[in-house]
């Protein structure tokens, strides 16, 4: 199924910013005419840090708002909805990248790197503050340059920045166990939880994942459960119910639109799955996250 077609809310690629890089770091005021842009729901098909330098910001990110006063450090995953408003005085430093562009030189780094980006919004003292800049205009001056090897020094500098921003933010991290020194079993929920991002939208059992993991459906529960807390059938679902919020939320859909989206055999089916999930039906929840939020 085509999802853009039907899926009103706005999705920036990187690539389009910046003929085809796969990474860009700005700096940006509240002052600044083109922030208007951000301040309307969208999606990024990458990651971003934001590093909240001076002021303040208004922040959105799906159900959750944040009033977010510098100094702070925002994290992002792809596909979140999200909208940013900066107050006047507000200056921060922006990075984005692709999944891509670090996948391979953070393997044997940190375990299930992306897991860092779930960490949201996180103050900082001044201390840490520093510490981030310095890699951020390290990664500035080489990002600006035509020197050789601009990528691969871009590409190292950031693998410091992101374990510095997972070490700064580890201690409200809800998983901060992918911060541990890997194994087998990190290796395997790092990976089923790529592939639950990826294809949670087709595939919604553990059996379907455990195939692609070349393990039992038993021995993948078991390990996820153990890692996480969770087992693996619920962070398959708990990753369609919020998609499915996502869109219910933020978007104008029908039901009928959002469990096809989503794989549902029905929409009666995906009603009597969200309720099991949330207590509500799509139609109460979306009238009231909106009554409650907007």
């Amino acid at each position: 199924m085509e999802v853009a077609s039907k899926v009103p809310i706005p999705v920036y690629r990187l690539e389009d910013c910046t003929d085809g890089f796969p990474f860009l770091i700005a700096r940006m005021k509240g002052s600044e005419p083109m922030v208007k842009d951000f301040a309307i729901p969208h999606r990024h098909t990458g990651y971003s840090i934001d590093i909240i330098v001076k002021g303040s910001i208004h922040q959105s990110v799906d159900f959750r708002q944040h009033q977010v006063m510098a100094p702070a450090i925002m994290l992002m995953e792809p596909d979140q909805v999200h909208l940013h408003e900066m107050e006047e005085d507000c200056e921060m430093i922006s990075i984005y990248f692709t999944d891509e562009f670090l996948q391979s030189e953070l393997q044997g780094v940190v375990s299930c790197w992306r897991c860092i980006f779930g960490s949201g919004v996180i103050p900082v003292n001044n201390e840490q503050l520093e510490e981030l800049l310095s890699y951020a205009y390290l990664i500035e001056k080489e990002y600006v340059s035509n020197r050789i090897r601009r990528e691969e020094i871009i590409r190292n500098l950031l693998n410091a920045f992101i374990i510095a921003c997972g070490r700064i933010s580890e201690p409200v991290t809800r998983d901060n166990i992918w911060l541990r020194v890997e194994s087998a079993q990190y290796n395997m929920a790092r990976q089923f939880k790529v592939l639950v991002d990826k294809h949670y939208h087709e595939k919604a059992q553990v059996s379907d994942y455990a195939e692609m993991l070349f393990v039992t459906p038993g021995h993948l529960n078991d390990t996820v459960k153990s890692l996480m807390g969770r087992n693996a059938k619920y962070v398959i679902d708990e990753k369609r119910i919020l998609e499915a919020k996502r869109l219910l939320y933020w978007g104008e859909h029908s039901v009928k639109q959002i469990a096809s989206h989503l794989n549902f055999e029905d929409d009666a089916y995906f009603n009597r799955f969200f309720k099991k999930h949330t207590g509500q039906t799509p139609a109460a929840f979306q009238r009231e996250s909106r009554e409650k939020y907007n």
